[in-house]
């Protein structure tokens, strides 16, 4: 490679999040010699065997595809040297890489990891700093070591959460960011101009895979924890709740006006016409879409129309008996 040219690249990514930053890397003056993604697998209602976002995308560009079912596999490791990439980059593989893998790109790796890190290290960044109620996430290019997402910094964007944004929507918006940020620091890092930064390892949190379970509402938290919630889960698990006998899932929410709220935790306040409105442990939550389980996502209108539902009911953890 000629001092300050472009780079040869082995790509590492599988989910959507992935797709923008190979698509960076595509357009650049840099050349992608080969993706790695994970294995075909069944996906949705159906479990129909499907392929990455990621694998599609790569075919459609005529690029190498790798699916290793293991990164020690023999054949795998061989022919990623093959590749004889300058540099590895990783977007949301889904794997961490060993010793012998990162050994293999003179450059070693780097990764788009979607926060501020330190904080939020792990598999679920996104969803935890909107569950949190941060109001400021971000990029971070930073280079992958064995330790998870522990590795030096080389460059950060900031991005604000709007207080009514959904996990989806600021994921989708940090992917475009990531990826061109990590295109100038690809560039910066082929002319010798990239600089690494340590974490600081006092200040990492960790940001562990989302569970159907941590969808279940506890109403007698307040209604902005209720609110993140619901948004962070966004779109997948989902926030729940149950009424009578029935499981309801919480799509979209917004905190309520309503003041001077003493009912207890979960109990409707409003029913009719557009407003849904609950009581929590500290004020008060509107509903503006849900969706009954096994049903379509609706607006509370029709939500309503077909279930009765009145002030004094009561939205549970768990299913009630009539």
């Amino acid at each position: 490679m000629v001092e300050g040219g472009p780079l040869q690249i082995v790509f590492f990514g599988t989910p959507d999040f992935a797709l923008a930053t190979l698509d960076a890397l595509l357009g650049s003056r840099h050349r992608v010699v080969g993706v790695v993604t994970q294995p075909d697998r069944p996906r949705g209602r159906g479990q129909h065997v499907a392929e990455s976002p990621v694998k599609r995308r790569a075919v459609d560009a005529g690029l190498p595809v790798h699916q290793p079912a293991g990164l020690k596999d023999a054949a795998f490791l061989e022919a990623i040297a093959a590749l004889q990439a300058d540099l590895g980059v990783v977007a949301a593989y889904g794997r961490i890489l060993s010793d012998r893998v990162l050994a293999l790109p003179r450059l070693g790796f780097l990764n788009v990891h979607a926060s501020l890190l330190p904080r939020y290290r792990g598999a679920a960044p996104v969803h935890r700093a909107v569950i949190a109620g941060d109001t400021e996430t971000g990029v971070t290019i930073m280079r992958v070591v064995k330790a998870l997402d522990a590795g030096p910094m080389l460059a950060i964007e900031r991005r604000p959460i709007d207080p009514n944004e959904t996990s989806d929507r600021v994921e989708s918006d940090l992917a475009r960011i990531g990826a061109d940020l990590l295109v100038r620091t690809i560039d910066a890092l082929a002319q010798g101009r990239a600089r690494e930064m340590p974490q600081d390892e006092t200040q990492a949190t960790y940001a562990p895979r989302l569970t159907k379970d941590e969808g279940l509402v506890d109403w007698t938290q307040s209604s902005q924890h209720v609110h993140n919630l619901i948004r962070g889960l966004h779109p997948w698990p989902h926030a729940f709740t149950f009424v009578e006998s029935r499981r309801v899932i919480l799509r979209r929410s917004e905190i309520s006006d309503t003041a001077n709220v003493h009912e207890e935790p979960g109990t409707v306040l409003e029913a009719h016409g557009d407003r849904l409105v609950v009581a929590t442990g500290a004020g008060a939550l509107r509903l503006v879409d849900v969706q009954p389980e096994g049903k379509r996502v609706m607006g509370i209108r029709d939500f309503l129309s077909g279930h009765t539902l009145r002030a004094g009911d009561r939205f549970a953890a768990a299913p009630q008996q009539r």
